[in-house]
C-alpha cells in the first residue's frame, strides 16, 4: 500500500488485468491538449463541479488533476478568462473564480468532451451501479464504532456545509468512510478510481441546488443504514443516490444533442 491508509495499490488489479481498453485508466479525451483542457473545464462548470462565484484550485493542483503541464493550465485560464467563463481576482485570497456556468460556446465544448467519450461513460455508470451498492451493504455488515463515528462526522459536515466546496470535501469524507467500513481496499480503490472519472478527475461530483438536497437525505439514509448494520436498505439507497450524478451527465448530453439538431 501506498499513499493514505486503505488506498489502493494499483498491483493489487494486475491479476485481473485483461489487456483490454479500461475506461478508468485511460484518458477520456484524446484531442489537442490545450483544447481538451478548455472543453473539460467548460463541461465541469456545465455540470457544476465548480459553480459561479466558487475560486478553482489553483495552476498547480489542476495541473496534475487534468494530467498537463502547468503552462497549459495557464493558457486554458486565460482561454477562460478571455471568454468570459472565469474572472481573476488578485489580493492574498485571489484566484480565478467561475463567472458563468454556460455559454455561447457550451453545447459545442461539451459535445466535444463527452460525445466521442460516451461509450466510457455508460461503462462507469455501470460499473458504479454494481459496484456502489455492493460497498454499502458491505460496509453495513463490517463496520466499526469507530467506522460509524466517521461517518456520522461526515454525515454532520454536509449538513453544515454552507458552499460548494464545503459540500464537495463533505460529500468525499462521507463516501469515503462508507468505503473505507467494507475494510477491503479493493473495494475503496474501485470506487475511487470510479468518482475520480465521474468527476473529470477534478475532485467533485456534478452538482446542483436540487441534486444537494436529494443528496442530503440520501445521505442521511444511507449513513442510518450503514450504521444500524441494515445492509439490504444500504444498498438499496446507494443504488439510487449514485444515480444522481449520471443523470445530471445524461441531461448534459441531451441538452447539447438538442442544441445540435437543426431548426
Amino acid at each position: 500500500m501506498t499513499g493514505r491508509p486503505g488506498d489502493l495499490d494499483l498491483d493489487v488489479l494486475a491479476s485481473v488485468d485483461t489487456g483490454t481498453s479500461d475506461p478508468l485508466g485511460e484518458p477520456i479525451v484524446s484531442r489537442h491538449v490545450g483544447d481538451q483542457v478548455v472543453d473539460r473545464l467548460v463541461t465541469a462548470v456545465a455540470l457544476g463541479v465548480y459553480v459561479p462565484g466558487q475560486r478553482l484550485p489553483s495552476e498547480r493542483d489542476l495541473a496534475p488533476m487534468l494530467g498537463v503541464s502547468r503552462s497549459t493550465v495557464r493558457d486554458a485560464l486565460r482561454t477562460l478568462t478571455d471568454t468570459g467563463y472565469l474572472e481573476v481576482r488578485r489580493g492574498r485570497n485571489g484566484g480565478y473564480f467561475v463567472l458563468a456556468d454556460w455559454g455561447p460556446s457550451s453545447a459545442e465544448m461539451v459535445r466535444r468532451h463527452l460525445i466521442p467519450n460516451w461509450q466510457h461513460f455508460e461503462a462507469l455508470f455501470d460499473a458504479r451501479t454494481l459496484l456502489e451498492p455492493l460497498i454499502a451493504s458491505t460496509a453495513a455488515t463490517r463496520r466499526t464504532p469507530a467506522d460509524c463515528e466517521a461517518i456520522t462526522h461526515a454525515l454532520q459536515a454536509y449538513g453544515d456545509a454552507t458552499d460548494r466546496e464545503g459540500s464537495r470535501q463533505a460529500d468525499e469524507r462521507l463516501h469515503r468512510a462508507v468505503a473505507e467500513a467494507t475494510h477491503n481496499p479493493v473495494l475503496l480503490g474501485l470506487s475511487s478510481r470510479i468518482r475520480s472519472r465521474v468527476s473529470l478527475n477534478l475532485g467533485a461530483e456534478p452538482y446542483s441546488d436540487q441534486v444537494r438536497r436529494s443528496a442530503l437525505d440520501q445521505h442521511q439514509a444511507l449513513a442510518r443504514a450503514v450504521v444500524e448494520g441494515d445492509p439490504a436498505s444500504a444498498a438499496e439507497v446507494a443504488g439510487r443516490h449514485f444515480t444522481l450524478s449520471q443523470n445530471m451527465i445524461r441531461d448534459l448530453v441531451s441538452r447539447v444533442r438538442q442544441d445540435e439538431e437543426p431548426g
